[in-house]
């Protein structure tokens, strides 16, 4: 079992998860028609990722959100070919879409110095152009963080997700006795003893119905397709939101949960998932822990108690489901390495599709080589040729 170091997170107060900018590539510079001279290109606009920037501060740098590129020089006497115009590079963090004011994807930006060309530069005035420069391109781009963490915390207000974080944390993010719910992302990383990091987001509770778009609905459920995996949280009691609302047992609480990712956007359900079933600490828990197994290993058995329009198309299917108290820190160090375990078995499974796609890619290429060749003149038998 590996053993965890120590954990941290970090409340973010005013977190940014896109921003709208200007862009223009710098214009070019003016020909010069008595000696065929050329001016110089406009510099381009590039949006770049830096590890260690965030949204935020990126708008608190750059407050007007307006990125222009350089001019290009005129062409003169002393240097018919002008100098081309500064670039200008827009740091972002790494994980970042791309799009423009119609909602085109541009791009992604997924590691480390990843850049992509929004704004590009004027040319400078030459013949084609009765050397007069031309104008650098304008566009508005809108930057979405697209991916904010390894693990995304699903679940109804009270189910202890904030509770859990104090637990594994130094955070002290608002607990309350009531059907409270965080309003801002929660973001951190676990420390594990060989340096390993593994970043988790407390996203704003979920409620039925946040696929239209209520309570924090779309704001929730947008941040949840930016997390690798999910780890569901739910009250072994069950949730009810208030006394005017319907009281949900814990299975009921999993299959609204689905329901509500599934509305959004079927994909969500295909993420990796872990359940944390929380205070475990409570009296009759244990008896209600057996029964909501039983019914997750059974779920079609139980799913005539529902109305037919809170059924999902498909059941989650969890990778571990782990009994936690939160309150007294049963099974947090198993929930810890099972997070690890299922981080590590997901990548594993990412590198082997990678490589055998690379080795398919290989084939056909070789395929294709081998079909290309030129006919030979003398007749080859079938053992010369593989």
């Amino acid at each position: 079992m590996v053993r965890c170091g120590c954990v941290w997170f970090r409340k973010y107060g005013n977190f940014i998860d896109n921003l709208r900018l200007f862009t223009r590539g710098g214009s070019g510079g003016m020909g010069y028609p008595r000696l065929g001279g050329e001016g110089g290109k406009g510099g381009d606009v590039w949006v770049v990722a830096h590890k260690k920037m965030t949204l935020k501060q990126l708008k608190d740098k750059y407050p007007q959100k307006r990125f222009v590129a350089g001019e290009g020089a005129n062409s003169r006497v002393s240097a018919l070919k002008g100098s081309r115009g500064k670039d200008c590079e827009i740091p972002v963090p790494v994980g970042i879409s791309v799009t423009d004011e119609n909602g085109k994807v541009i791009g992604e930006l997924n590691k480390e110095n990843d850049r992509i060309l929004v704004a590009e530069g004027g040319l400078g005035g030459k013949l084609l152009t009765n050397f007069l420069p031309l104008k650098g391109q304008k566009q508005v781009i809108h930057l979405d963080l697209k991916l904010i963490a390894d693990i995304g915390l699903v679940g109804f207000p009270n189910a202890g997700k904030s509770s859990l974080l104090s637990q594994v944390s130094h955070a002290k993010p608002t607990i309350a006795d009531y059907a409270f719910t965080t309003l801002k992302p929660e973001l951190g990383k676990i420390m594990y003893n060989d340096f390993r990091q593994v970043s988790v987001a407390d996203l704003p509770g979920l409620i039925e119905g946040a696929h239209m778009n209520k309570g924090m609905g779309h704001k929730f459920l947008k941040h949840i397709e930016r997390t690798k995996q999910l780890l569901f949280v739910v009250d072994i009691s069950g949730f009810q939101l208030s006394s005017q609302t319907q009281y949900r047992t814990a299975f009921e609480t999993i299959i609204l949960l689905t329901k509500e990712l599934e509305l959004y956007k079927e994909e969500l359900q295909t993420k990796p998932a872990l359940l944390a079933v929380n205070k475990m600490d409570l009296p009759g828990a244990q008896d209600k822990f057996h029964l909501l197994m039983h019914q997750l290993q059974n779920p079609k058995d139980f799913l005539h108690l529902f109305e037919k329009n809170m059924i999902p198309e498909r059941t989650m299917e969890f990778q571990h489901i782990i009994p936690i108290s939160a309150i007294t820190g049963e099974g947090i160090e198993e929930l810890k390495n099972y997070i690890r375990k299922s981080l590590d078995e997901h990548t594993n499974q990412e590198n082997g599709a990678y490589h055998k796609k690379q080795l398919l890619n290989l084939k056909i290429s070789n395929t294709v080589s081998y079909n290309e060749l030129p006919p030979m003149n003398a007749v080859t038998s079938p053992i010369d040729v593989i």
